[in-house]
Parts: structure tokens; sequence; C-alpha cells
């Protein structure tokens, strides 16, 4: 295997305090909420969607710790990937993984359907040569150019190595928090409580419209999980991405909800049903003027590119890791020469993130959806994780180690478990048929990778390599 991979470089340790933090809120803010906060709002009322994304941030937070622990103790790339491993066991690892891995893919495909959406509303009528109809809504050429232009954009950003990624992602995240700062402060000021109205949806119910927007909450929140994926590459002491990790959880629940309070305030539910972006729209409303609608716009744009960057960054070490254990075919694992980065796992995310917007823009729930199902199943491998490791290795090394664990542990676990339910056949908010198929294909796929991987190197090999990566060895002795 070690042929294979051609690997004569490895990951280094080059991202600063700033750098992870950037990384990780400007991961969770991207871009849905300039183009999902008004159907938030719609479904659940405008108290009622801050209240969904409080309990959603709850849970977030709470998973948040058992990762922080984790990640202090284990730094090594791919995260739940090592966590689950040493927990677990081998095909445990591979089932955590993998299902994070379509987390981080759902939001590069996302972006990259996103981006023509958002260019379509600087540039009006921009969409032309017809393509096909998907869902009711017909594809242009021009339209898929743009995203597919723009992903292989940032594929390109990362794949040139880590410290571009992440200089990137610093510039384009204080644009964003300026913006964000400027629209709220308008609001504020300028805004009505009376447009909030109703407060709690009327059609939905209190707890089923808070159910419908919760659903959704787990996908907003997927970020800070990629500060575990690139451990290997961060350069702080073990305690500090712990606390890196939680400070930019806490920054993405306030963000959140301030955006969502601020577009209440400025607009009553007839505009928002006449809107399709409506914090846009709301920032126009603030300050009466098109410019601010379209400085919000420019900041989604921007959103886009945080998000994008940064699960590229989280998508292509999680593959990258398993394929270094031998979990799926080993060319995964090549690590670029001079640019130390997986490129042919970069290359992988760049191909999948292309194909989005042929599919047109309803891939943007389709994705949500399906990518948020294995996004809280991967937080109950983690969790579960977390409660083991506590009770087999009480003595392992913990420089962020969280208060009443066991309490923690449990809740984490139990509200996990709570949140795949809500995706679940029965429940107001389940998957549909064609996002049951996306969520079923990949992991079929998965398992198909898994079985002829581990047939061509071996659950001895996978095991050996993922020993030496927990105790900090290097993978290739003797390179």
């Amino acid at each position: 295997m070690n042929n294979e991979t051609s690997t004569e470089t490895h990951l280094t340790r080059v991202l600063a305090r700033k750098d992870v933090l950037a990384l990780a809120f400007g991961a969770m803010i991207g871009w849905g909420w300039i183009v999902l906060t008004g159907s938030w709002i719609q479904s659940a009322g405008s108290l009622g969607a801050i209240t969904a994304f409080l309990i959603g941030g709850l849970i977030i937070v709470l998973v948040g710790l058992t990762y922080a622990e984790l990640a202090s103790a284990m730094p090594q790339v791919g995260g739940e990937h090592v966590y689950s491993y040493r927990a677990m066991g081998h095909f445990a690892s591979f089932l955590c993984t993998w299902a994070i891995t379509l987390g981080y893919v759902s939001v590069v495909a996302f972006e990259a359907v996103a981006l023509p959406t958002v260019v379509e509303h600087l540039f009006p009528n921009y969409a032309v040569g017809q393509m096909w109809n998907i869902a009711g809504w017909d594809v242009k050429a021009t339209w898929v150019a743009v995203g597919v232009a723009g992903s292989v954009l940032m594929m390109w950003i990362n794949y040139i190595g880590v410290r571009t990624a992440a200089l990137v992602q610093k510039v384009v995240t204080l644009l964003i928090l300026a913006v964000g700062i400027l629209f709220i402060t308008g609001a504020l000021f300028q805004g009505s409580t009376e447009t909030m109205q109703p407060l709690f949806s009327v059609e939905e119910g209190v707890m089923g419209g808070i159910m419908m927007v919760i659903i959704m909450v787990p996908f907003m929140f997927v970020g800070f999980d990629v500060i575990p994926q690139a451990a290997e590459e961060i350069n702080l002491p073990f305690r500090e991405i712990g606390r890196v990790l939680m400070i930019s959880v806490i920054l993405a629940v306030f963000w959140y909800s301030f955006i969502i309070l601020g577009t209440a305030l400025m607009l009553d539910p007839e505009a928002l049903g006449a809107s399709s972006l409506a914090v846009p729209d709301a920032m126009q409303a603030a300050f009466q003027a098109p410019w601010a609608g379209n400085l919000m716009i420019l900041a989604g744009i921007a959103g886009i590119i945080t998000s994008w960057n940064a699960f590229y960054i989280g998508g292509s070490r999680a593959i990258y890791a398993l394929a270094h254990s031998g979990m799926l075919p080993a060319f995964l694992a090549k690590l670029h020469p001079k640019h130390r980065t997986p490129t042919n796992a970069i290359l992988v995310m760049g191909v999948l993130s292309s194909i989005a917007p042929f599919f047109g823009r309803q891939a943007l729930v389709w994705l949500v959806v399906a990518g948020g199902l294995g996004i809280v199943i991967a937080y109950l491998f983690v969790a579960l994780s977390f409660v083991v490791l506590r009770r087999r290795e009480p003595e392992m090394a913990r420089p962020f180690r969280v208060r009443r664990g066991k309490t923690v542990g449990a809740l984490s676990v139990i509200l996990s478990v709570m949140l795949i339910g809500m995706y679940l056949p029965g429940s107001p908010s389940a998957l549909s048929t064609i996002e049951w198929f996306m969520f079923a294909g990949w992991m079929a796929i998965g398992l198909v990778l898994y079985a002829w991987s581990r047939n061509r190197y071996g659950v001895a090999y996978s095991d050996t390599m993922m020993k030496r990566e927990l105790a900090g060895a290097d993978p290739y002795p003797g390179r």
C-alpha cells in the first residue's frame, strides 16, 4: 500500500488560533441563512424559529463538548474516524466517518448550487441555455457553468495548500461578521416587534413548527467538526483545540438567533412570503437603500466561500483518513509532495461538488436534509465514543476535560438519537423518497468500497495503521 499511495510528505501543523476559529465559524455560518431564514420564520414563527435554533444549538453545544475533549486527547487527522475506532473498532469507525463525509459532500454540493442562485439576484436573467427541467425547475447552461466554475476554483485553492485556504477563510469571515453586525444593529433600531407576529406557527402548532426548523439545525451547524478533521494541521496546545471548538459553536448559535431576530423585526409575514431572499430584503428595509441589500448578498457570497472552503478541507481529510487506514482505496491517501494536501481526496470532493448544479435549485433542499442525517449519525457515534472511552480509559490524557462528563455524554447520546428520529418515517420532518435514495446510495457506495479495501489490505493492516496514528507515530516509517 505504501507504493500505491506514493506518499512522500506528511501533514504539518501550520494553523494558528485565528485560522482555526475562522475555519470553524466560517464553515457554520455559510450561505444557508441567506436562503432559508425566511422559510424558518414562516415554518415556526419568529420566536419559534429562534427557539428552534437555541434548542438545536444547545444540542450541538453538548455534542461539541464531547468533540472538544476527544479532539484535545487525540489530535490526529480524521477526527471522528480516530475516536470511534478507539472506542468501538474498525467497522464503527468506517460508518461514522463515511456518514460525516456525506455531510461534508452535501455542503460543498450545496454551495455549488447556492452560488449561481445568489448570482442571479445580482445579475437577473443571466441564466440562459435551457438544458432540462428537474422537479419543476429549468436548469440553464450558464447557471450550471457558474456553479461548476466556483467549485473548480475552491478545489484549486485547497489543492495548493492549507495556508492559502486559511488566509482566504480569515479575510472572508471578517467581511461576513462586519456586514452581519451592521444588519443586526440597523434592525434593532429600525425594526418593529409588530412584524414578528405570529411568534409561533399557527398551521403547524408550536412544537410542529419548531421541529420543522430543528431538522435543519444540524446542517446549519456542521462545521465545528472540521476542527477535529484538520487537528493534525493545527499548531496549538491540545487544550486550546477544545476551547476554540466550543467558542466557534457558541458564536454560531448567537449568529443564527440574531439573524432570525433582525429579519423578523424588519419583514412582516406578507413581506416574507413575497421574498425569495429574506435577509437581503430585511437589510434593504433596515437602511432603506438598495445598496444595503446588495451588500448582504455579497456577505452571502462570502459565506458560500467560507463554507465551501472549510468543507473541502474537512471532507478531503475525512476521505484521506479512511484511505490512510485501509478503509478506502489507497490512492485517496496520496499527499502532494510540495503542498502537503490530500490531492486525490480533494479532487473527489471537487468532482462531487461540480455535479450538483446539474440537478438545479431543488437540490438545495435535498442536500440539506440528506446530508443532515449523515451528520447526526456521526454525532451519535462521537457521543457514544465519548461515553465508552470515559468508562474504558479513565486515565487517558484529556487536556480539555469536560466537567460532569457522564451527564454530558448521556445527554449527547440521547439528544443525538432524538435528532436521528426526526429524519425517520412517521416524523413530520421525515426524509422524502429522493432524500432516502441519496442517503442509501451514498452508504451503499461506501460499503462496497469498504468491502473491497478490507479484502485488498486486510483488517490487520488497518489496525496497525490506526494504532500508529493513535500513538502519534509516523505512519510511513523509513520513507
